[in-house]
């Protein structure tokens, strides 16, 4: 059977040797120079290429998609994924939170070990647009920049619209629309936020460990411990990035966020601490006791934000002001202004309308012989590897039922 599959990333390399090996004339189109060139710069050159947990664990950090995953993600989970990987060549090691990388660091050895070994019998056409696609007395037509071809099946593997310098730049949309089908508006997933505030520009680079970042999406409350820092114009950092998919496509105005500066403390502990330090620096003023109980830089900007005079002696501070001071330290509010541009996203939430996809086979409910894989599907998940997880399932997954 003739298959064009088009793009050659992380999904579309997975399928193409699958399909390739069960016997199929597979030609794989790529606009880029060169196979993987987004997967060879993820995580941070390193490549968290899975997560190693059960399928159960996997489908709770999976934010939308996850019963249209969960055949894919049983089919093939991580641990199938680590033994793939291995059984190619590539030495794997696992890290904190499950995270698993190529034993060499390298990303780039994870895109060779694909296209050298696992793709090494399948045609590429590099430097190649594939322009439209349309399908024709059963047969589907694609016209690329190199000519017109045809073929029995169609794979879409172009990834979603982040990192658009790697050649993401949302052309699987355009190719479904052309055959009708439904387009969940992009939007960016994992991504910094923007924060109004004029103090966030003197917090640039302060990085804080240990905080929770507290949300209100439309009248619900959610959380997220662990790190995070501010940038020249807003909040990034693990636990941001992580909020960031809950947010995406609630509008700003029906988000508010705040820090707690101490989670680990209630209410009740951190006031008997401020009574303490209050007692010990009774003579000081405000500024210098903010700072032995926040970063400097925090510290510095700290009292004006919340309405305190940052100069005022400790033992002049009434009981309200206390409280105030207190409710800061739980509850820092900060202005949220939205998320950065879609390409700063580590990864697209939005795409090919679920409704419309066969969850076992991955091929449109609308045209016989179009199939969709990979974060072009309107399916996206946290950071930890699941998103290249879900490449490589739904590649394998569709292989299996073509």
């Amino acid at each position: 059977m003739r298959v064009a599959i088009v793009g050659a990333g992380a999904s579309g390399l997975m399928l193409s040797g699958l399909l390739q090996k069960a016997g199929h004339d597979v030609l794989v189109y790529e606009k880029n120079d060169r196979a993987g060139k987004k997967l060879a710069i993820t995580g941070k050159g390193r490549c968290n290429l899975t997560n190693l947990c059960s399928p159960d664990e996997f489908l709770q950090n999976v934010v939308r998609g996850e019963k249209f995953l969960r055949s894919a993600i049983y089919t093939f989970d991580s641990f199938a994924c680590v033994d793939f990987f291995e059984n190619l060549g590539l030495k794997t090691k696992l890290e904190r939170g499950k995270r698993v990388f190529p034993e060499s660091d390298k990303a780039g050895d994870v895109v060779r070990t694909l296209k050298d070994k696992h793709c090494c019998d399948v045609k590429f056409s590099f430097d190649d647009e594939v322009l439209s696609i349309s399908k024709e007395n059963e047969i589907f037509v694609v016209k690329s920049t190199s000519g017109k071809r045809e073929f029995d099946r169609v794979v879409i593997a172009t990834g979603g619209k982040s990192y658009k310098g790697t050649g993401s730049t949302g052309d699987g949309y355009r190719f479904a629309k052309m055959f009708g089908h439904k387009i969940v508006e992009p939007a960016p997933a994992l991504c910094p936020m923007v924060v109004k505030d004029e103090f966030v520009k003197s917090l640039q680079g302060v990085s804080l460990k240990n905080v929770q970042l507290n949300l209100k999406i439309g009248g619900k409350d959610k959380s997220f411990f662990g790190e995070m820092l501010f940038t020249d114009r807003g909040i990034s950092g693990p636990i941001v990035l992580t909020a960031s998919s809950y947010i995406n496509r609630t509008p700003i105005k029906d988000v508010s966020l705040s820090v707690d500066f101490k989670p680990a403390l209630s209410e009740k502990q951190l006031d008997s601490r401020l009574l303490r330090d209050f007692e010990e620096n009774k003579n000081k003023d405000l500024k210098n006791v903010l700072h032995g109980l926040l970063p400097k830089a925090v510290a510095e900007i700290f009292a004006p934000a919340i309405g305190l005079d940052e100069k005022k002696k400790i033992h002049d501070i009434t009981k309200q002001e206390r409280l105030i001071l207190l409710n800061g330290l739980k509850e820092f509010k900060l202005n949220y202004g939205g998320l950065y541009d879609i390409n700063a996203g580590i990864i697209t939430s939005g795409g090919i309308d679920l409704s419309q996809v066969n969850p076992k086979t991955f091929e449109s409910k609308i045209v016989s012989g179009l199939y969709f894989t990979g974060e072009v599907l309107d399916v996206d998940a946290l950071t930890g590897g699941f998103n290249l997880q879900i490449a490589w399932a739904t590649a394998f997954c569709l292989a299996k039922h073509f």
